[in-house]
């Protein structure tokens, strides 16, 4: 079993495993998250992406969000894995499990969690399509990595 709460993995997620590194007798809601590949994006058909990231740094960067889910939702546990590497159609790329007191809580803190990853977490993708391929950037897409890699200055 996956016993790290912030993660980054190639292997294929388990989502059970992620919602049992939360789930505790305080926790009135689990809310989970799965984000996958969608085939079609702003009208392209996708075959599959491709993830990487800064693993160290994405690690932490997961941890932060995880500390300041902790900080707005008292008493809300996260666990948080996302994977890299070759992920086909409907492959499970993120799941992030938020235990809360209360629902609305549990819905609140998942939201801000992929939100803040797209925000600050060192991951980039590459999409393939039939007629080509393109690493995209950074997953908010509004800093492309021609060469796959970000420059140095956006690891920081």
């Amino acid at each position: 079993m996956n016993k790290k709460r912030f993660a980054i993995t190639k292997e294929a997620i388990s989502i059970e495993e992620i919602i049992n590194l939360v789930v505790n007798p305080h926790a009135g809601a689990v809310n989970t998250f799965i984000g996958t590949v969608r085939e079609f994006t702003k009208g392209k058909q996708t075959l599959s992406l491709e993830y990487d990231a800064y693993i160290p740094m994405a690690e932490k960067k997961l941890v932060q969000i995880g500390e300041e889910i902790s900080e707005k939702w008292p008493g809300s546990e996260v666990a948080i894995t996302h994977r890299i590497g070759h992920l086909a159609i409907s492959d499970i790329a993120v799941v992030i499990a938020v235990a809360a007191p209360h629902r609305a809580e549990s819905y609140e803190a998942s939201r801000y969690a992929i939100e803040r990853i797209k925000e600050v977490v060192p991951i980039w993708k590459k999409e393939h399509w039939e007629d080509g391929e393109q690493w995209i950037g950074d997953q908010l897409e509004q800093t492309a990595y021609p060469t796959g890699k970000p420059e140095k200055e956006h690891l920081s």
